[in-house]
């Protein structure tokens, strides 16, 4: 299924305010209540849109640090691969896991409280995982911006 510019304008707005009231959405993307409700029922059912969240405060979750690891593997066997993936994904402090082209296998996107934290995680999880050659982290200093929404 393709989008139209009205499925354009309702993901548009769900992005950014997923608690909106199906009246509020379709007063804004200008259709009748009931057809609103269709299109985001065919826009979850489809796919479009995979789940509706809470965005947290890090601070006040306190995990207000982020640090960016790159892991280089030993191998780049299949059974390495998803021996690795499996692994990273079971530790709560790995926001993202990205496999890469480049230098490194994998970027992660880890939080913690601060850094000792974030040694605690290191060595508790992330020097234990399979595969592992070289690890490098980069601790973010500040959060320049940041979005959830994907351009529509």
């Amino acid at each position: 299924m393709s989008l139209d510019q009205i499925d354009r304008r309702i993901l548009t707005v769900l992005q950014k305010q997923g608690r909106i009231s199906n009246s509020d959405l379709s007063e804004l993307v200008n259709l009748s209540a009931s057809a609103c409700h269709r299109r985001v029922q065919r826009l979850e059912s489809d796919g479009y849109i995979r789940n509706y969240v809470a965005l947290l405060d890090a601070r006040k979750m306190q995990v207000p640090s982020t640090v960016f690891v790159e892991i280089t593997l030993s191998g780049q066997a299949d059974e390495v691969l998803d021996a690795f993936e499996k692994a990273v994904a079971r530790i709560p402090d790995v926001l993202e896991c990205h496999l890469m082209a480049g230098t490194a296998d994998y970027l992660l996107k880890v939080v913690s409280e601060n850094t000792d934290d974030f040694a605690r995680i290191h060595r508790q999880h992330l020097a234990r995982l399979p595969g592992v050659a070289q690890m490098q982290s980069s601790f973010a200093l500040r959060t320049v911006f940041k979005t959830t929404a994907l351009p529509v």
